[in-house]
């Protein structure tokens, strides 16, 4: 590892992330829009690891360890008010995955977010929301064999397996799918020209 100080700060951003999830999901106030101390958190956090970006490039597992590499991705899959940002990432996470430098994986999960972002299907499978029955379900993908077929190339389970994960966490965590389904659709495609994945 060649950034230890840094790699000790993504960290930092990743939990802090998550301490705010974690706090959302106490109270109930999770997956009812996106939450205002949340985009705040996302954006700073995006900001800053920009700027380790800026300096040390891709935070690859060889520079900064599996762990905080991880907690990049993790940063930067939470980052979905900033599509310039995250499409930025893309590329580069997309170069260390094909020099062996990070983890596939995370690519899956960052290229399905934004495929769904600009209402492409996804090839994974990995983003997940309410349908409109009321249950937590995959997003549009292009064809069930080869996602699965894609999925299992790198190591992750069946769609149908995951689907039934999914389901069980937001159980688990009391998340409860929208009062109004179709309102919910109208306000999600106003934030997303307000923030810039639709025109």
């Amino acid at each position: 590892m060649k950034f230890k100080e840094i790699a000790k700060q993504i960290i930092e951003l990743k939990n802090k992330d998550l301490e705010l999830r974690n706090r959302l999901i106490r109270n109930g106030e999770l997956g009812h829009g996106y939450h205002k101390d949340m985009a705040k958190v996302h954006k700073q956090n995006a900001a800053i690891l920009n700027e380790i970006m800026e300096s040390i490039g891709y935070p690859t597992i060889d520079k900064v360890g599996k762990a905080s590499s991880d907690a990049a991705w993790l940063v930067i899959q939470h980052a979905i008010g900033q599509p310039a940002f995250m499409k930025k990432c893309a590329a580069l996470l997309e170069k260390a995955v094909n020099e062996k430098t990070a983890n596939p994986i995370n690519l899956a999960y960052l290229t399905d977010r934004i495929a769904v972002f600009e209402g492409k299907p996804q090839l994974y499978g990995t983003q997940f929301d309410w349908d409109e029955h009321g249950a937590m379900s995959p997003q549009d993908y292009d064809d069930l064999a080869k996602v699965n077929q894609r999925r299992l190339s790198i190591g992750l389970n069946t769609l149908e397996e995951q689907t039934q994960i999914m389901r069980a966490q937001v159980n688990n965590e009391n998340q409860t799918p929208p009062k109004d389904f179709l309102n919910r659709k109208i306000e999600l495609d106003q934030w997303k020209k307000t923030v810039g994945w639709k025109k």
